[in-house]
């Protein structure tokens, strides 16, 4: 059985800092372990502009303690008001590496997404000119469909149609949760990529409503299926270049994860690696961990992998993680998997 393993420092495609205290306390946690990260624009207001993002990274850098080195890669908020020749301007810079696209009322602070996708075509056609990616947070939000159908229905009638017209546009699907994710996905070609969450890999609808409601399972797009898990872990640990991780990592303080409308996203940053770790060894595909984890995103993404590395060891005795981060804002509940781990990143 394999006692260590040397990867590259891997990246996090997708994830949520916060603003503020919550900023200041989470970001040591992934900073610990991944070199960058697609930071998510989806602050209270939302980052719309080069010139906010651009503050914004200032803010994430100041933030980020002493003798830690991470890359924050900047998005912006797609509205039905953004400037192409800003978004141009932003990546022309270097500063910005993709648009993220928001269904309005999808998840977490979307409600100046996107409700008329003709009305952002501009910026669209600017972003498939010039090979900018767009990241998709995949799901209607059409009350009429069903909260577990919402991602199969934005493929059939928002994804494929739009990238049918523009099949230049660069596409990243977001934390895919379903079979039709990991398949359309595979399908794609070169110009289509896909995340895959930690937590997906590891928790079906079951765990959040059986026995009683989870609310720190809880996240948007909601887990599926056993069977949609299933088919998430093949992809993942298939080693196909299209598929790479996003944690989608999202810190909410206890106070509004336990609440009469508790808020969506699970917070994995302080132990994605041993999970992935964990999940790759069951599917006797820990070869391919580090295409997942460290190499295939950057490809995607046009960047170097990075040069440095990370060792996971395997220990025979369970790890043990903290159970909160504490943060100035509140604490924040580290994703529990329900089941012991044996692996750790060597410090």
């Amino acid at each position: 059985m394999t006692q260590h393993l040397i990867l590259r420092r891997p990246d996090d495609w997708h994830l949520h800092l916060r603003d503020g205290a919550m900023l200041k306390g989470v970001l040591p946690e992934t900073a610990r372990h991944f070199a960058r990260a697609i930071i998510m624009p989806n602050l209270v207001p939302p980052v719309v502009t080069t010139a906010q993002a651009a503050a914004y990274r200032d803010r994430i850098l100041q933030a980020l303690p002493d003798g830690m080195a991470f890359e924050p890669l900047m998005t912006l908020y797609l509205t039905e008001g953004t400037d192409p020749a800003d978004v141009a301007a932003g990546a022309a810079s270097g500063l910005i590496k993709a648009v993220k696209l928001y269904p309005a009322g999808a998840t977490t602070n979307s409600q100046s997404g996107v409700r008329n996708l003709d009305a952002v075509m501009p910026v669209l056609e600017k972003m498939a000119e010039i090979g900018l990616p767009l990241c998709t947070h995949g799901e209607v939000t059409t009350p009429e469909v069903d909260i577990f159908d919402r991602e199969a229905v934005f493929i059939d009638t928002v994804l494929d149609p739009l990238r049918r017209r523009l099949p230049e546009l660069r596409v990243v699907m977001e934390h895919i949760t379903t079979r039709e994710g990991a398949d359309y996905a595979a399908e794609g070609g070169p110009n289509l990529g896909a995340t895959i969450t930690t937590h997906h890999l590891i928790i079906n609808r079951n765990h959040i409503l059986a026995g009683g409601i989870k609310p720190h399972y809880y996240c948007l797009p909601v887990a599926k299926r056993e069977q949609h898990r299933l088919a998430l872990r093949a992809a993942a640990t298939s080693g196909k270049a299209c598929y790479f991780l996003g944690t989608d990592s999202a810190p909410h303080v206890d106070a509004l994860k336990e609440h009469a409308c508790g808020c969506a996203g699970c917070f994995t940053a302080t132990n994605t690696l041993p999970l992935l770790a964990h999940v790759f060894e069951e599917e006797d595909a820990l070869n391919r961990l580090e295409a997942f984890a460290s190499l295939n995103g950057p490809a995607f993404y046009r960047l170097p992998a990075n040069d440095a590395t990370i060792r996971l060891v395997r220990q025979p005795a369970a790890q043990a993680f903290p159970e909160k981060i504490f943060t100035e804002a509140g604490p924040v509940t580290v994703f529990n998997p329900g089941f012991p781990v044996h692996w750790s990143v060597e410090a």
